[in-house]
């Protein structure tokens, strides 16, 4: 069951990082050099981070 839940998670943050990358070029009011970096390192942050408090609450760490 804890793949649903991983699977699940990864599409979610992978939505939530492209919002918080097109926000963040909002802001700034021009779009960054590096997008597809700054992407990678937003999701790799999200998806670290809530892999591993899934991992802890199914039991899997």
């Amino acid at each position: 069951m804890s793949i649903v839940y991983f699977t699940l998670v990864a599409a979610v943050l992978y939505l939530f990082s492209d919002w918080v990358l097109q926000y963040a070029e909002i802001v700034i009011g021009r779009r960054l050099q590096h997008r597809s970096l700054l992407f990678f390192l937003i999701l790799l942050t999200l998806a670290i981070t809530s892999f591993t408090l899934i991992g802890r609450m199914t039991g899997n760490s």
